[in-house]
């Protein structure tokens, strides 16, 4: 029987070439660890922890803490494959959603190369490739347009996600405007606010915005502004995205069948695969339109994304974030990601087909 051997925590540090700015921080290195998980058949599987401890309270130092000091001596002996057992110890420790999800990622990938199967076919096997949508942040119109304008032009991507959340909105709204009107019906637009914004200031913007065609609205406002949100949500006319407030299969139901909310964000850096999954099929029972969200994740990150939206038919429905790794200076993976034609594809062969180039972990790791 195949069990785990070991849990390492790696923290690393990337910088970034330019800084993402939204309503609720400003990310300017990639501050992760690495996990790998080794099986007793000498299997690594491998996932990518991110702290974003505006969002979620997760800092570096304590995801290693916690998978080195809680989650390793508690799992490392059990079978492999035994990943309700993997998930119930999990959940015994509040929070931390970043490190249970690398530890589950890691595990699916260590299934995966044991088994000599893609997780996408283990997961579902609906599709192998995504398109990809952009994240925009803060910056005047211009730049944003051209930002995205070259986007499209070197890697065929059409669909946008534009930051919002600035005061007044008008900030923000012109530069929403400024896209549509550059791009016309080619682009495909939809706004996130990372709820910087009142219910009555998101209501504002996005009356002012009726005539803009967006997709999508996500996060305007915050979530425990319970009547403020849910008011919100009936007077905005396309699908209101929950992500930071809908980070586990009880927030979802919750914001779902509480109206505040009427789609909902899938970010595999805070739910695995496992909890992903679970997610999903509250949707997809409930009737809902999902999105594959980024958390500004590197080249690790994305891959398990596409993982994860690839293997489904409503994952695979619209453009998934999958861009933020092109902001980076560098990366762990032996073979480096490349968007096309607007689509970013799985990687051939077991797990989740990719390896992290060791010189490079040496290089830019923080604990040595």
């Amino acid at each position: 029987m195949t069990t785990i051997a070991s849990i390492e925590a790696v923290p690393y540090s990337i910088p970034y070439v330019k800084p993402l700015k939204f309503a609720s921080g400003e990310v300017h290195a990639a501050n992760h660890v690495l996990v790998r998980i080794t099986t007793s058949d000498g299997v690594v599987g491998i996932g990518d922890a991110v702290p974003r401890p505006f969002t979620y309270g997760e800092t570096q130092a304590g995801i290693v803490a916690v998978i080195e000091q809680i989650f390793a001596p508690a799992l490392v002996g059990l079978p492999l494959f035994a990943r309700e057992q993997f998930a119930a110890i999990l959940e015994r420790t509040i929070g931390n959603p970043a490190a249970k999800s690398s530890i589950d990622i890691a595990v699916w990938d260590a299934i995966g190369k044991t088994l000599g199967q893609h997780v996408t076919d283990l997961l579902g096997g609906y599709g192998t490739s995504m398109k990809v949508s952009h994240m925009l942040g803060f910056d005047d119109p211009q730049a944003m347009v051209e930002e995205a304008q070259r986007m499209r032009d070197t890697y065929g991507i059409t669909t946008f996600k534009v930051k919002v959340g600035r005061h007044p909105v008008e900030l923000d709204i012109d530069v929403v405007r400024a896209l549509r009107e550059h791009f016309g019906t080619e682009a495909t637009l939809y706004v996130d606010g990372n709820r910087g914004w009142s219910a009555s200031e998101s209501v504002r913007a996005m009356r002012l915005m009726d005539d803009l065609d967006l997709l999508f609205a996500e996060e305007l406002s915050p979530a425990d502004d319970v009547m403020g949100r849910r008011w919100q949500v009936g007077q905005i006319n396309v699908p209101y995205i929950a992500d930071e407030s809908a980070t586990t299969p009880a927030e979802v139901t919750r914001e779902l069948l509480g109206g505040s909310a009427t789609a909902i964000s899938i970010k595999t850096a805070r739910t695995g695969f496992t909890t992903s999954q679970r997610c999903l099929h509250l949707a997809e029972g409930l009737g809902v339109e999902v999105v594959m969200g980024n958390q500004i994740d590197t080249q690790l990150g994305s891959i398990a994304t596409v993982t994860f939206g690839s293997a489904h038919r409503l994952t695979s429905r619209h453009a998934g974030e999958l861009s933020n790794f092109l902001d980076m200076s560098d990366d762990l993976l032996t073979e480096p990601l490349v968007i096309q034609d607007g689509e970013l594809s799985v990687r051939p062969g077991p797990g989740m087909g990719v390896e992290i180039d060791a010189q490079k972990l040496d290089h830019y790791r923080t604990d040595t």
